[in-house]
């Protein structure tokens, strides 16, 4: 077989599969109203969920930082790329977050990869749970730690695993709020968990930080529990992007030396770190407070209104509310069905999410309005029957 066969052959397989994914240019795609092909669709796909990637001190932050500091950062953070603007932002999420230190990386993947890979030798064990992030799994699989998954939000079967006998050291990998399902994890029954078999725990938070918990501290603080290793990003309730890995000094000191991600990439711009500090200043406000009222409120206007025998609604309180169809072809027929009556959602398939569950991926932000959700529901609906 040749390379153009072998490349053939695999695109051939993922159309047949109705599993083809596309990127489309749109001309405004993250807040309420995404435009593209010349019209206008209610966004309904949008990770912006408290609705900050247009909030104007952000915005400004970000101007004045980039006149101060210039677009980029010109290096790694080892060489010359660590400015004043990225010590700043490490520091406040540290703070807020009740650890020693904070860690920035480009983004919540480059985060992911690098800790797994620094941490996990040949005679470690990974045991993360099986929906965990692509970025997580990938990580885990590529390392030389054995990788085990549990079944999903199951702390028994989690247990079972880690009391099996390991030579090495033994991390838990599992996620806040599931990206694709929207569900929260149990964080302290798994804590207890691993804190019983010596484990340390890493928590991916990228969907419940910014969004729930008392000044939007996340999943964790939400459930009173502070894993060794929490990794928050700020392409979804921050409206930005980037990610950080909180964790002890001594970690944070060995990451340093190790994490390839942080050595050999060039860091973010300073004046994204600018409009990062901007972004983490109204979640901790009394506005930010409103934000995650008025998404609350929205998030519980649309379970109960969603009532379509057709459709099957995934258990969530978050901002994410996937409906289940389960054929890709249906999926995609939904989606498209929805575009045409002005809604903008996105049908995810396998392999993002297991076989046989297609789905849409409904996601609700702070910028909606109720007759966004109405408009929506009604449209659901209709093409439900």
């Amino acid at each position: 077989m040749t390379w153009q066969q072998k490349i053939d052959d695999a695109l051939t397989a993922r159309r047949r599969a109705d599993a083809w994914r596309q990127r489309y240019a749109v001309t405004q795609g993250a807040g309420r109203w995404l435009q593209a092909d010349g019209r206008q669709y209610l966004n309904f796909s949008s990770n912006d969920y408290l609705g900050l990637s247009h909030h104007p001190q952000i915005v400004c932050a970000w101007q004045q930082g980039a006149e101060r500091f210039g677009v980029g950062s010109g290096g790694s953070g080892h060489v010359s790329g660590y400015s004043v603007a990225h010590q700043a932002l490490e520091e406040e999420l540290a703070q807020w977050l009740g650890y020693s230190r904070a860690l920035l990386f480009i983004s919540g993947f480059a985060a992911n990869q690098a800790v797994i890979a620094a941490l996990m030798g040949k005679e470690d064990r990974i045991v993360a749970d099986r929906l965990s992030h692509a970025s997580l799994l990938e990580a885990a699989s590529l390392s030389p730690a054995v990788l085990r998954r549990f079944t999903h939000n199951d702390s028994q079967h989690l247990e079972r695993l880690l009391t099996a006998p390991c030579p090495g050291q033994q991390l838990v990998v599992t996620e806040g709020v599931f990206s694709m399902d929207g569900d929260s994890a149990p964080l302290a029954d798994i804590h207890a968990v691993a804190e019983q078999q010596g484990a340390w725990l890493l928590v991916d938070d990228a969907h419940g930080i910014g969004v729930c918990g008392e000044e939007g501290r996340g999943s964790c603080s939400r459930q009173q529990v502070k894993p060794e290793l929490l990794v928050v990003t700020f392409g979804k309730g921050f409206g930005v992007s980037g990610a950080a890995i909180l964790c002890s000094d001594n970690v944070a000191d060995y990451l340093l030396q190790f994490a390839r991600h942080l050595i050999y990439s060039t860091s973010m711009p300073p004046a994204q770190a600018q409009a990062l500090r901007a972004a983490l200043a109204v979640i901790r406000s009394r506005e930010g407070d409103e934000r995650r009222e008025k998404l609350t409120m929205l998030i519980r206007r649309f379970r109960a209104g969603m009532n379509t025998p057709d459709l099957t609604l995934a258990h969530s309180d978050s901002a994410i509310q996937p409906l289940i169809v389960g054929d890709n072809h249906k999926a995609l027929q939904l989606a498209q069905a929805l575009r045409q009556q002005g809604c903008w959602v996105t049908a995810i398939r396998p392999p993002t999410v297991p076989t046989g569950t297609a789905r849409l991926r409904i996601t609700l932000t702070q910028a909606h309005e109720a007759q966004d959700i109405d408009s929506l529901l009604e449209v659901l609906h209709g093409t439900g029957q």
